[in-house]
């Protein structure tokens, strides 16, 4: 741990320097696919190569959503609204329907409800899990409810990334719009007072194949060669409008630790690979996808763990302690927050959003969305439905979040200063410890408490014995491992070589099991997951009669899910005990 020297950077961290990225990102929209984003990529290159970074920007293909113009025809007038990303287009003649009031959206809110043909009224921020309902219950529209007077512009596809001939059929099939609060309460009032309300929606969303930019900026330490592997380290820089919260603070962030980290690069145990990603904001991930699918092999055999940053800076954004992180990294992101900005870690796992396309590879990953508003009872914040709501320090990266508003004065330099700061110091840490910071007892820990959860909330009508005890075995065995590891000694270089490469096989065995549902090479649906996915069904057994055939159908599926898990422990197990037959 080369923490000493990282103290000197860390008095170089310039927020002028930072203030001037702000500047510059200010003056683009950065629409995927557009001139816009690709001149502003342009400046970061420029600034990468100025650092000594070897630099390669990529066209590729993308399907990318940009919605356009909008409105609601209703009680006899037009309303203000905007469509959203992957929304179907309404034709000149508008979408037109009775309208339908639906709560949030659930399948629970729609029972005693006919929707077929209607357009839906739902509360709160457009969504894919809500779009996926909607259109299972055959309804041709959605108006969302904007929880205050903005409206947020937002992706409501499930697909995650560029859709394959398979994933087509799940794309949404209906037109999808956000009204202010004000407009939505008169529409529902309307309904309430026994109203026959028509509607008609106009939108016009542009949707296909575009050429999308990624740039990619390789650091290959001294003395390594181009197989070295390195820290992944990423965030998005195409946005909604101007988008200088989100993503400029994080790409001022990006840069300044990129700017910052080279300077002592003598000092690296491994290499660096800064990735700016296009298609987050209108193509659900569709850069960091294609890049997981078209260079699927190389992060398998380098890429070590995967850093995001995503709207570091933001004004009032005072909370850090909900940010997120895998079980393995939770120790390095308590260090991170409690040091540089004296907050503790609240142990969030990571979401299922922010360019997380490399689970499936076996890449564990620390951080995304940074910081955030702090919780007010009572106060309505929209980007807090995406982060998460209840007991929760954090509310949402502020009112602005998706919208023209995000400008230049969205930015406190302070906040941007300490945010870097714990980038910083969770980079330097991966590039200079001389073994990787990862714990896999805690993620052991973590899964058992997840099993014996699931096993209870199943009511014991389907056991996770061999599972349990597994995941027992493989804490013993890893709280073995980082006794060697904390013993190992600065000077064995060859046994940190060791203890690297015992890691590394750990997390490509068991990120999957924790944060896929099994399949290593696709993408699973951009909906929220929980641990061990592929076990998350198990509480519903509780419920159901186990003579019922749709209990024996679940079951079924299940016992395939436990002996997929049961073989990933085992295999996990095995990592560890050939790590110490080598030694």
């Amino acid at each position: 741990m080369k923490i000493a020297e990282l103290a000197p950077l860390m008095n170089e961290m310039s927020k002028e320097k930072m203030m001037a990225h702000i500047e510059e990102f200010s003056r683009w929209t950065k629409h995927a696919g557009t001139e816009g984003e690709l001149e502003s990529l342009k400046y970061v290159e420029r600034e990468m190569q100025a650092y000594g970074y070897e630099t390669q920007l990529i066209l590729h293909d993308a399907y990318i959503s940009l919605p356009g113009e909008a409105r609601v025809d209703a009680l006899g007038e037009s309303f203000g609204c905007i469509a959203h990303s992957f929304s179907r287009s309404s034709g000149p003649d508008g979408t037109t329907g009775r309208l339908v009031y639906a709560g949030i959206g659930r399948p629970q809110d729609y029972e005693g409800l006919n929707v077929s043909g209607c357009v839906v009224l739902l509360e709160g921020i457009a969504n894919p899990a809500a779009t996926l309902e909607a259109n299972r219950q055959g309804a041709i529209g959605q108006i969302h409810i904007s929880p205050h007077e903005y409206v947020h512009e937002m992706c409501i596809s499930a697909v995650w990334g560029s859709p394959g001939d398979d994933q087509v059929g799940i794309l949404p099939k209906s037109v999808v719009v956000t009204v202010p609060l004000e407009t939505g309460q008169r529409l529902k009032q309307a309904i309430a007072d026994n109203k026959t309300v028509d509607v008609a929606l106009f939108a016009e969303v542009d949707t296909g194949w575009r050429k999308t930019p990624i740039l990619v900026a390789d650091y290959i330490r001294p003395g390594a060669d181009r197989d070295d592997p390195f820290v992944l380290y990423t965030g998005h820089h195409d946005t909604w409008y101007y988008g200088v919260m989100d993503n400029g603070g994080a790409n001022a962030t990006m840069l300044e630790v990129s700017r910052l980290c080279v300077q002592r690069a003598d000092l690296w145990e491994r290499s660096l690979r800064v990735i700016y990603w296009s298609g987050h904001s209108q193509g659900r991930y569709s850069s960091s996808s294609w890049y997981a699918d078209h260079h699927w092999e190389e992060l398998e055999r380098r890429a070590l763990v995967h850093v995001n940053v995503d709207s570091t800076g933001g004004l009032g954004n005072t909370v850090v302690g909900d940010t997120t992180a895998a079980s393995e990294l939770a120790e390095l992101a308590q260090e991170a927050l409690s040091t540089q900005a004296g907050q503790d870690f609240t142990g969030r796992r990571m979401e299922r959003a922010g360019d997380q396309s490399f689970w499936g590879i076996g890449v564990p990953a620390i951080f995304g969305n940074m910081s955030e508003q702090p919780a007010k009872p009572g106060s309505s914040n929209a980007s807090a439905a995406v982060f998460g709501g209840q007991n929760r320090l954090g509310h949402g990266t502020g009112w602005w979040w998706h919208t023209p508003h995000d400008t230049g004065d969205k930015i406190d330099a302070d906040i941007l200063d300490r945010d870097t700061r714990i980038y910083q110091y969770t980079v330097w840490r991966l590039l200079t410890d001389q073994v990787l910071p990862l714990d896999y007892a805690a993620y052991a820990r973590e899964a058992l408490a997840t099993l014996k959860r699931y096993e209870e909330q199943a009511g014991g009508k389907l056991s996770l014995a061999p599972l349990t005890e597994r995941a027992q075995e493989l804490e013993e065995r890893a709280d073995r491992l980082n006794a060697a590891i904390r013993t190992q000694g600065e000077e064995s270089g060859k046994a940190a070589a060791l203890l690297n490469g015992c890691l590394k096989e750990l997390s490509r065995v068991l990120v999957p099991l924790d944060y896929t549902y099994g399949d290593r090479f696709g993408h699973d649906p951009a909906l929220k997951q929980h641990s061990l996915p592929a076990l998350s069904d198990m509480p519903r057994l509780g419920g159901l009669d186990p003579d019922s055939d749709e209990f024996k159908f679940l079951a079924s599926r299940l016992i395939r899910e436990r002996n997929r898990a049961a073989v990933s422990l085992r295999d996990a197990i095995a990592v560890i005990d050939q790590y110490f037959q080598k030694g």
